[in-house]
């Protein structure tokens, strides 16, 4: 499990996680990646396309990386609120869960939970 609360108010945070969680599922395991606070705009389509981070993979790359090796891809539900983004609103294969969802996930055996 991959929680990211950055976007581009800290882009180095931010292409960390998304780089750690692409990594991760074409090395074969299985993730859950939670976008929060800034980080939840990516789950809207073009907005991936709008990051740049010199030295870094591009977004949209890494976050289609995720959804093709299997990973998902999760918005807060209060975080999407706050944004008035709706379900209709997201990129193909993300979905919008709260904290519920999450504590299940992260309490699950044998899961790591990484924080950025």
């Amino acid at each position: 499990m991959i929680k990211v609360t950055a976007g581009a108010d800290a882009p180095e945070r931010c292409s960390q996680a998304f780089t750690v969680a692409a990594v991760a599922v074409a090395s074969g395991v299985e993730v859950s990646l939670w976008l929060t606070g800034e980080s939840s705009w990516f789950a809207l389509p073009g907005r991936a396309a709008e990051f740049e981070l010199p030295h870094a993979a591009p977004l949209p790359e890494l976050i289609e990386g995720i959804k093709a090796g299997g990973g998902m891809i999760t918005l807060c539900t209060q975080c999407a609120a706050r944004r008035g983004i709706e379900e209709k609103d997201l990129i193909e294969g993300a979905r919008i869960a709260g904290a519920q969802v999450f504590v299940s996930e992260a309490m699950a055996d044998g899961v790591q939970a990484l924080v950025y």
